[in-house]
């Protein structure tokens, strides 16, 4: 579902992310953890494209993102850390102008807003300017545009943050609902908790290098994960 093959991105001299190679199978929760500025959200940006690479080559679902990027981001939905959304648009506005872009029909557009909408209970503020919206509505509403088109993979940078615990569970069974059809979620995180529960597979990125990858029990064996990772930082 999402195969990045040594990939390497340059800020200048500075090395961003340096020959990371990752496959995130169909049906897979995998989370991304490192310090900040370890190099997660450059590997996101780059695999939906946003950024372009130095080296490497990135594919979603099997198409490359620098061949073939338009037909690459139909197939998956990103998540910022901090989603700027069209502050002048109405919620549902805001919707719509995705579903356009994604080509939803209209009636399954309808339904799909009307079900997500209710379950994040946002409904009553879709009428209103997204300007007035806190940053928690925010972030449910970039939940619900990126769920919108059902695609395949969703991309994710600190996805929890800003959501209220109802919304973050309902964000979790969402996340696993849509990996029990067949689609695939990558999401950088830095509590390690929710990755412990949630993922099938972690891997740990430390200045833009992989170094540890697979499932959960192969990363973190007898110990938590946080012993893991604590322990990896201090080589």
């Amino acid at each position: 579902m999402l195969r990045i093959e040594h990939l390497t991105k340059k800020y200048g001299e500075k090395v961003a992310v340096d020959d990371l190679n990752l496959h995130i199978a169909p049906g897979e929760i995998y989370g991304f953890i490192g310090h900040n500025g370890a190099g997660k959200t450059t590997t996101l940006k780059s695999a939906v494209g946003i950024l372009r690479f130095d080296e490497g080559e990135i594919y979603i679902d099997g198409v490359s993102v620098k061949a073939d990027p338009l037909e690459a981001k139909r197939r998956l939905a990103y998540i910022p850390d901090n989603p700027d959304l069209y502050e002048f648009m109405t919620g549902i506005k805001y919707l719509n102008f995705i579903g356009d872009v994604f080509k939803v029909p209209a009636e399954e557009r309808k339904a799909r807003i009307h079900d997500l909408a209710e379950r994040f209970k946002l409904t009553a503020d879709l009428a209103q300017p997204i300007a007035s919206y806190s940053h928690g509505m925010k972030q449910k509403l970039a939940v619900i545009s990126a769920f919108l088109h059902e695609p395949r993979l969703i991309l994710m940078d600190e996805p929890f943050v800003g959501l209220d615990p109802t919304a973050a569970h309902l964000l979790k069974q969402m996340m696993r609902e849509l990996c029990d059809r067949g689609g695939a979620i990558f999401f950088s995180t830095h509590v390690l908790e929710v990755a412990e529960k949630l993922c099938d597979k972690v891997a740990i990125i430390k200045n833009g290098r992989l170094i540890r990858s697979g499932t959960m029990e192969e990363v973190k064996g007898d110990d938590s994960l946080e012993e893991v990772f604590l322990e990896l930082e201090e080589k």
